[in-house]
């Protein structure tokens, strides 16, 4: 890799967000088809607007690297970049006219993601996360809490709804024994969590364009982001998510989750 390769893969994520959410404004809190998706959850016009505007993008920018998006399938996933993208993460909160959704973006190199975007349109909060360089919200440098202690922790997840019977119980036993919980948010909370105002966010049902982008940007802040068994997140894993400010609130939160 050479020296600049950090500096451009950032410019064109930065490209990429600002391409989503110009789309993406223009259709929110306006009058949307919406259509339910195999998995059921929604999708809009806004979503395909937005994931062709960053396919526009890498199409002329860097043809050779592969893509992961949620609306409009796989390319190249032979490739050695892989850019992960969800175009709006949080359909519902959109479709509802709730400010707590955003455009993911996770660059993957080798296997290992080295950069993730978590961009706020309505909030104006763009939070970037790179390897070796750290996280920022609007430039501004962000770090997870110091939080050690599940007792004293802050749990964040979407909501219950996302969970099986027995990965909501395992939550529920887990968030019981925080200091807070709370539900909402969609991507927000992998945010807060960099910026170190929330300790914990544990979620299910997942996929790679969910969580790819805030693994990037949960690990450039000093946090540290698994699946349930303590594994790294990778295109294959099984969707089940934690991410811990600290690796001691982590180790102790995957023993309550495994109890």
């Amino acid at each position: 890799m050479s020296s600049t390769r950090p500096e451009e893969s950032l410019r064109i994520a930065r490209a990429l967000a600002d391409a989503a959410a110009a789309e993406s404004m223009r259709w929110f809190r306006t009058p949307l088809d919406i259509i339910t998706k195999a998995d059921e959850s929604p999708v809009t016009l806004a979503d395909r607007a937005a994931e062709t505007a960053m396919r526009d993008i890498l199409g002329a920018q860097c043809p050779a690297d592969g893509i992961y998006g949620e609306e409009h399938g796989l390319e190249r996933l032979d490739a050695a970049r892989i850019w992960v993208l969800d175009p709006i993460d949080g359909t519902r909160s959109f479709i509802t006219g709730s400010p707590l959704w955003g455009t993911l973006i996770g660059l993957l190199e080798g296997g290992r993601v080295t950069l993730g975007i978590v961009d706020m349109p309505v909030l104006g909060e763009r939070w970037v996360g790179q390897a070796g360089i750290g996280a920022h919200r609007n430039g501004e440098a962000v770090r997870v809490s110091a939080c050690t202690d599940v007792a004293q922790a802050r749990i964040v997840t979407t909501s219950p709804d996302i969970f099986a019977p027995a990965d909501w119980h395992a939550f529920d036993r887990l968030s019981r024994r925080c200091a807070m919980r709370r539900f909402g948010g969609d991507c927000y909370g992998y945010a807060q969590l960099a910026g170190g105002t929330i300790d914990l966010v544990v979620e299910a049902g997942l996929q790679p364009y969910d969580y790819l982008g805030p693994t990037g940007l949960i690990e450039a802040a000093g946090g540290v982001i698994t699946d349930w068994q303590g594994q790294p997140l990778s295109l294959n894993s099984d969707g089940r998510v934690i991410a811990a400010a600290t690796p001691a609130l982590h180790r102790a939160a995957l023993e309550l989750l495994r109890e």
